[in-house]
């Protein structure tokens, strides 16, 4: 039995053998059928190219940031007492100096008013000072009374000035402290929910009543690695592009429901030293919001010009292919044919791959129909393309056997 099973293994196994190579006899006969357009076989497969041509682009290091207010507030009262109304809508945007809480103010109207009464008793009191003074100073020239009396008529009006100025400084608390009943904002923004409602004691300076952030401008921040700061700083000192802290480097921002990036703003702030825990270093860009387009707390991705490149080979992305740790496009060559190009790859810029090394100017690469191509010489036929005169620099529009853009 055992004999048995081992022949049949065996026949199978030369059955698969002999379909293999039938298999690849078809195949290679196919190909060359295929390469001589006489034997009637079908053409080659077609493919998309793309000239690579040198162009001026500018470059742009990407980081992930965050929206921030560049004012935000959290509102406490200056007194103490019950909330008698809460003074705006909760959510809505509110002026610097809008009344936002209001507090009982009874009991401060009614101190307001005592001190006011006592400045106007400490007033009284001078003025009948004054004149016992003038009276004392006629009769101190006749001798009629000792100069010790008139020195006491003299105190006696220093006594009532004083207060009369301790009685205006008390009208002053209490005129503050009335108004302060009234919590108004002290910037412009959004006015978050209110924690506290009516008829809920507040405690001066402790109770938190709502939080304010500014709206426009705002701020975006965001964290670079120490590796991109030195690069930034060794451009600045060769003469290249300008540091962040040499100037406003602009900046491009987009939101996560964004494509790419719309928003266009400028840095206004480095920090002063490289977190030595991360390996980072934090900047801040400054952002136009009169559209309201950015809140606080916001997601934001960032780009930040980092230099420029006057000689750049720029090619699609979509061409470049992967071979273990090598990178490699494939080539038209003057007889149609796809030849492999090992290449080495630069930045990415306005969605285009930089090329550093492995191409020049005029090479046709071939785009789209890479998946077609099974080894390296493989007879092709390429569409056409060409690199559209009013695309801006960096922008290779391919173009199909109809002339349509790609």
């Amino acid at each position: 039995m055992n004999e048995v099973s081992g022949r049949r293994w065996r026949w199978i196994a030369v059955f698969v053998v002999v379909l293999a190579v039938a298999a690849v006899a078809v195949w290679s006969r196919g190909w060359r059928a295929q390469a001589d357009p006489a034997a009637g076989a079908p053409p080659p497969p077609a493919v998309t190219v793309a000239e690579v041509q040198a162009k001026p682009v500018q470059l742009w290091d990407e980081f992930v940031g965050r929206v921030t207010a560049v004012e935000s507030v959290e509102l406490r009262p200056r007194v103490s007492g019950y909330i008698e109304r809460v003074n705006y809508v909760e959510g809505d945007e509110v002026k610097k100096g809008d009344v936002l809480f209001v507090i009982d103010q009874r009991s401060y109207r009614a101190e307001l008013a005592r001190v006011e009464a006592e400045v106007a008793r400490a007033e009284s009191t001078l003025d009948l000072a004054r004149k016992e003074l003038v009276r004392a100073e006629g009769l101190a020239k006749a001798r009629a009374i000792s100069s010790e009396e008139a020195d006491q008529r003299r105190a006696a009006v220093a006594q009532a000035e004083a207060a009369l100025r301790a009685a205006r400084a008390d009208v002053d608390v209490a005129r503050l402290e009335f108004e302060f009943t009234e919590v108004r904002a002290p910037i412009s923004g959004r006015a978050g929910h209110a924690r506290v409602t009516a008829g809920n004691l507040a405690q001066a300076n402790a109770t938190l009543l709502t939080t304010l952030v500014s709206l426009d401008p705002v701020h975006v921040y965001f964290e670079g690695d120490e590796r991109t700061w030195l690069r930034y700083g060794e451009a600045a000192r060769n003469g290249g592009t300008p540091g962040p802290r040499e100037g406003r480097t602009p900046v491009r921002v987009g939101v996560a429901t964004d494509d790419g990036y719309p928003y266009r703003g400028y840095v206004d702030f480095v920090d002063n030293r490289v977190d030595p825990a991360t390996g980072t270093i934090r900047a801040r860009a400054v952002l136009d919001n009169r559209d309201r387009v950015f809140t606080p707390g916001l997601f934001a991705r960032v780009q930040l010009l980092g230099g420029g490149d006057d000689d750049a080979l720029l090619i699609d992305p979509k061409a470049v292919l992967t071979d273990q740790d090598r990178k490699y496009v494939y080539v038209l060559d003057e007889q149609n044919r796809a030849q492999r190009r090992d290449i080495v790859l630069g930045r990415q810029t306005e969605g285009q791959q930089i090329v550093a090394s492995g191409l020049a100017p005029g090479d046709l690469v071939i785009v789209n129909g890479v998946q077609k191509i099974f080894f390296p010489g493989m007879p092709v036929q390429p569409q056409g393309a060409t690199v559209s005169q009013a695309a801006p620099a960096g922008e290779i529009a391919m173009l199909g056997v109809d002339g349509a853009e790609l």
